[in-house]
Formats: C-alpha cells, sequence, structure tokens
C-alpha cells in the first residue's frame, strides 16, 4: 500500500534534517535523501524540485520567526531595539537551535542562495538593533559578535535545557551590549588632550 502524499513528504523532510545533521547541507544529495526514506530520488524531486527548496521549507518556521522580528524592530531605537532585539533573538535561536545547528558552517554558503537572500538584510538591521543603531566601534562589534555567537551556543549546547539555556544566553547579551547611555560623550582620553 502506498504511502499518503504528506506522509511521504514529512518523512523526506524528516530525512533531510538527519542528513543535513551528520553530513552537512553540501554533503548531502537527494540520492542520499531518497535512500533514507526508502524512494526513489524522482518521489523526491516530486516533494521538491531541489535541494534549496527542502532547505528553504526546512527552515520556513524560523524565518517566519525571524521576518516578524524585523517586523518588532521597526521604527525602534536605542535601548527599546536592543531589548527587543535581544529577547526576540535569544528567543529564536533557543527555539530553532536544532535547525540552526544542522547548517553550522554553511550559512554564507547558504546565505547565497535566492532562497535566502533577505536573511542577510534582516541580520544587519538586527545587528544595528543590537547596537542600538551607535555607530560607536564598540558596540557595533559587540552586536556583530552576539548576533555571530548566539545561534553557535545554542547549536553547541543542544543538550542544555531551554529553560537554563534562555536566562544564561540574555545575562550575556546584557553584559556585552554597551547600553545606549554610553554613547553619550566619554571624558576626553590622552589622545584627545594631546591633539
Amino acid at each position: 500500500m502506498a504511502r499518503a502524499v504528506s506522509e511521504t513528504h514529512g518523512e523526506i523532510l524528516a530525512a533531510a534534517a538527519r542528513r543535513f545533521a551528520v553530513t552537512g547541507y553540501r554533503g548531502t544529495s537527494l540520492q542520499d535523501i531518497a535512500r533514507e526514506v526508502g524512494c526513489s530520488k524522482a518521489t523526491v524531486l516530486y516533494h521538491f524540485a531541489n535541494k534549496e527548496a527542502l532547505l528553504a521549507e526546512l527552515m520556513a518556521p524560523a524565518i517566519a520567526v525571524l521576518r516578524d522580528l524585523d517586523d518588532r524592530l521597526t521604527g525602534l531605537t536605542g535601548a527599546a531595539a536592543q531589548q527587543v532585539a535581544a529577547a526576540g533573538f535569544v528567543d529564536l535561536a533557543v527555539r530553532f537551535r536544532r535547525e540552526i545547528a544542522l547548517l553550522r558552517g554553511e550559512f554564507p554558503e547558504l546565505l547565497a542562495q535566492p532562497a535566502f537572500a533577505h536573511i542577510q538584510q534582516i541580520s544587519e538591521r538586527l545587528r544595528d538593533a543590537f547596537a542600538g543603531h551607535s555607530e560607536r566601534p564598540g558596540a557595533r562589534i559587540s552586536a556583530l559578535v552576539l548576533l555571530a555567537g548566539i545561534p553557535e551556543a545554542c547549536a553547541e549546547f543542544v543538550d542544555v535545557p531551554d529553560d537554563e539555556l534562555r536566562p544564561a544566553l540574555l545575562t550575556l547579551v546584557r553584559r556585552a551590549v554597551e547600553p545606549v547611555e554610553s554613547s553619550l560623550p566619554q571624558p576626553p582620553t590622552t589622545e584627545d588632550k594631546e591633539s
């Protein structure tokens, strides 16, 4: 008896997630996925136009949450932007850490694919929000490190329960983010006095 179409679709997605976790996105072929499901490559292609489409569907829930966070950040500046970015991004990274773990080390290549092109612009806006929209190098560097490090920590510590990981990451963010108030003029440095 043939499997239901939706059941096969789900099995293909699950097999792809398992294969990506073991051999990475680049190292996994559609034939590998078909073999794991116990179907033909043609069956996989019936459900998904290509490997990129398969990955796009696997990542769709996480991307939807990222877009929602981007919408919530629109119009926010300063400390409000930092707070929404911190809570929203930590929640996203913790919730989807298994998906993030699947793609470790492959994000730059994946962002070059058309299905994920918009993620780069969202990431830049999120980085700006973490920095409180400050142009200070310290704020921008901290924001970039957080944007890269939070997903990496979530992927690395898959065994840590969400209720322990989330507060640990939020504490880290509070320590790392330059409060917007620190963008007020600083006392002159020795270099400033000499000029």
